[in-house]
């Protein structure tokens, strides 16, 4: 289950034995990877073992020593399986050879993606909690495995800006990075880029860019080239798509970890994406990115993953208990569900607009919208410096050329009808909504959006105004609802899926629910008003009604 431990924390590889066999083998091919210049290939694996069982695996490993005599000293909150001897994915060896146990023979297919380092795959007998090595393939590389991938945009601070991020193998060391950018078809600027590193203490019109790194010989490391469409202006009038969800996680097109039911949606949601990418201008993926919880390689699984959705069109993320709660460390809930990454990884793999990365709370505007993100894992009540952006952010806004007010989080500081919340007898994450709610009526937000949970779920127009929705099944293992029905709840839905908002005007925002299973409508409703309707009340006088039809 997606809350619960990760898979490749089972696996007991510092425990390894040698049990090789002159007559067991592990075979990869192709043994060129990415000679096009692709990022992600499919492999097929041929192996044997001389005395096949059920509790044979097949193993991923990105450096391809994955000795335990290599790993520093984990964190005094992991124990062992460590996370540096931990492989991308596995499979079991009887997967998709069911005659495995009589011929000894197998073959599978693995997806690979460009990791900055060479891979080797490995036989193991005596399932993952006492493993025995068998036979290892040899050695693997993608052609320049340090050169930029995965690039993921953002909207900047300004509406006019767009900030790209990218991964790649160099250090400032060894190279320059920079990136190649202009109006498509029209000349083309170089602009210098900084670097993030990490470790583990620590305008109109389209445009085409590509990534580079300038190595001190002289020679340029280039990427694929990618495209993208200047982000309307604050108040723009023009038609504008949002995507919204929480809690994707990443998936495995090789079936790797589909026996965990881990993150069992994330490809479907993807794909629907993908398939509309032409009628989506901005994603909002609000916490709970990846669930990699320590596992680096987890991240670029991740990012290959989205790279035809957010090399396009601005991927803005919030950060979620799995992105940033750890002991000690100052986050609000002092659980460990974060894997001990901090919040660093998503504060370095993504831009977000914030003053403060570490705070990751920010304002970005897009068009009409006006969206307001919140971190649920720092501070958010009365007297907080977060409550106080939070109201910044919300009194801020033109409401005249911006009218479509939004405010996401991870947690559900609104109202939810999952099983954990109602035996709280909360319906909401404690304390949640009990500050924020007159922040919501004063400035007349318009919908509320939330992950954590893992389902859908709308409320009616709660406390003059605002819908509450649950958007939280972007992928990762559902949450059961409670055996109780609410007046305010109006659809609830147990499967995965996202919303869509489609604003036509000044005047029309449009809603949609959407499976991931099928990419069909299965909840809207469309909110229809007048700037004045927005402007008939203040504070405390609004009448207890909603403007939405």
């Amino acid at each position: 289950m997606s809350h619960g431990v990760h898979p490749l924390s089972k696996i007991a590889t510092h425990k390894t034995t040698y049990a090789f066999d002159d007559r067991a083998y592990i075979n990869v091919t192709p043994t060129v990877l990415g000679a096009k210049g692709e990022t992600t290939v499919w492999v097929t694996v041929d192996f044997s073992s001389p005395t096949p069982s059920n509790d044979d695996w097949i193993a991923v490993f990105s450096p391809a020593n994955f000795s335990a005599a290599t790993c520093p000293k984990d964190n005094p909150y992991v124990l062992p399986p460590m996370l540096c001897t931990a492989p991308l994915k596995y499979k079991y060896a009887n997967y998709n050879n069911p005659n495995y146990t009589k011929t000894g023979k197998g073959s599978m297919k693995f997806q690979l993606i460009k990791q900055r380092s060479d891979i080797s795959f490995a036989l193991f007998t005596g399932g993952i909690s006492n493993p025995k090595l068998v036979a290892v393939s040899n050695k693997l590389a993608f052609v320049n495995p340090n050169a930029p991938v995965y690039p993921r945009l953002a909207q900047g601070k300004v509406w006019n800006e767009m900030t790209v991020t990218w991964t790649s193998g160099y250090g400032i060391d060894e190279a320059e990075p920079f990136v190649e950018w202009g109006p498509k078809g029209g000349a083309q600027v170089r602009s210098p880029a900084g670097t993030l590193t990490f470790d583990r203490n620590t305008m109109c019109g389209v445009y085409t860019y590509k990534l580079g790194h300038r190595l001190f010989n002289g020679t340029c490391i280039w990427s694929q080239e990618y495209w993208f469409r200047a982000s309307p202006y604050p108040g723009q009038n023009s038609l504008q798509h949002v995507i919204i969800f929480g809690d994707m996680g990443k998936g495995e097109a090789d079936g790797s970890f589909e026996f965990e039911d881990f993150q069992p949606a994330s490809l479907n949601t993807t794909k629907q994406l993908i398939e509309d990418l032409n009628n989506i201008d901005i994603v909002f993926h609000i916490g709970d990115i990846v669930y990699a919880m320590g596992y680096i390689a987890q991240w670029d699984q991740c990012t290959a993953q989205i790279e035809p959705i957010a090399s396009t069109k601005p991927y803005m993320i919030g950060s979620g208990n799995h992105e940033r709660d750890w002991p000690g460390t100052g986050s609000f809930y002092q659980n460990m569900d974060s894997g001990g990454e901090c919040g660093v990884l998503a504060e370095n793999m993504f831009y977000v607009p914030a003053e403060n990365r570490a705070n990751f709370w920010y304002s970005a505007d897009y068009g009409m919208f006006r969206f307001c993100v919140a971190h649920t894992e720092l501070d958010w009540r009365e007297g907080s410096e977060q409550y106080k952006f939070i109201e910044n952010c919300l009194a801020s806004v033109d409401r005249q050329r911006q009218p479509w007010l939004i405010f996401l989080a991870h947690r559900v500081l609104g109202y939810s009808s999952v099983d954990f919340y109602v035996e709280e007898g909360s319906f909401e994450e404690p304390m949640g909504r009990e500050d924020l709610e007159k922040l919501w009526q004063k400035y007349k937000v318009d919908i509320a959006l939330y992950g954590h949970v893992h389902n859908y779920e709308r409320s009616c127009p709660v406390y003059e105004g605002t819908i509450h929705v649950i958007a939280g099944g972007g992928g990762a293992s559902l949450h059961e609802f409670a055996p109780i029905n609410t007046t305010w709840s109006i659809y609830k839905d147990y499967d995965n899926g996202f919303v869509k908002l489609t604003a036509f005007d000044h005047s029309h925002l449009l809603f949609e629910y959407k499976k991931s299973r099928d990419g069909k409508v299965y909840d809207s409703f469309t909110i229809s008003r007048d700037y004045r309707d927005i402007l008939t009340c203040t504070g405390d006088s609004c009448p207890e009604v909603t403007l939405a039809q």
